[in-house]
């Protein structure tokens, strides 16, 4: 008998964090105080914050040095679809390393809380991959000061959890990215992986990424290699141009002296 109760009350326990994750809905009203709180947008300085987390107290973004930084926020622990992000970024953890790209992860619970859900994910074989160990930090946010802080709490979704945003940030604590997800979409970690890889392959200002750009293909020049719009029919090597407003370099035949004076 008890075990059947435990059975049922963990079951509607489970039900409820399917519902809160599923609609993101609050029945509180939205205050004025609420509304005032705006997302920093690209090209601002990253606010910064100090914490708990299950990696100690942290100082965010000083403790991270001349690192990448991508804050991954969370509304609540324990719901479904946040808990396979968190175990797809432990996954690939190292790749993120590789980047010099660190990982913090916010969530609107206490740090007691953010510690039962690590341990609990840390026991999971999810999709087959074998258990995972979940070394960056989960930040407590109880009081919702970081979520305010990077305008996280959306009064007409919800005025007490966090939207599941992520912030990718650059070694001089700039805002490269933003992204924003509704709770029943899960995020796709491997586009965070190629958003930094693109970022980091064009923070010179000397190439941009076209559509659907992987590591390895070729890029976008955003000055054409040349000033004459006929030199399209016949471009210079290691470029081509399928329209003379449109010009790209080979990524095997990149060049830092490309955009000599001249060329």
């Amino acid at each position: 008998m008890k075990k059947y109760l435990l059975f049922i009350t963990t079951s509607l326990f489970v039900s409820q964090l399917w519902s809160q994750e599923a609609s993101m809905l609050s029945e509180v009203p939205a205050t004025k105080e609420d509304r005032n709180f705006r997302i920093p947008l690209i090209g601002e300085i990253a606010p910064s914050f100090t914490a708990e987390s299950t990696s100690g107290t942290i100082k965010f973004p000083d403790d991270f040095g001349r690192k990448w930084k991508i804050l991954f926020s969370h509304p609540q622990d324990f719901t479904p679809v946040c808990s396979t992000e968190i175990l797809e970024l432990a996954e690939i953890q190292e790749q993120f390393d590789k980047l010099g790209a660190k990982l913090v992860v916010i969530s609107t619970d206490e740090l007691a809380t953010h510690e039962q859900w690590k341990k609990s994910l840390e026991t999971l074989n999810l999709n087959d991959k074998g258990t995972v160990k979940i070394k960056f930090p989960l930040v407590d946010d109880d009081t919702r000061a970081i979520s305010k802080l990077y305008g996280m709490i959306h009064p007409a979704s919800n005025t007490t959890r966090a939207v599941r945003g992520v912030f990718i940030i650059d070694p001089d604590n700039v805002i490269q990215a933003i992204y924003f997800y509704p709770g029943s979409v899960g995020r796709n970690i491997d586009e965070l992986i190629r958003t930094v890889t693109a970022l980091q392959t064009t923070e010179s200002g000397k190439y941009c990424t076209p559509v659907n750009w992987k590591a390895g293909n070729d890029l976008i020049v955003p000055v054409p290699p040349v000033s004459d719009p006929k030199a399209s029919e016949n471009p210079p090597a290691g470029f081509y141009s399928p329209v003379w407003y449109l010009w790209f370099k080979k990524v095997n035949q990149l060049s830092d002296n490309m955009f000599e004076s001249g060329n």
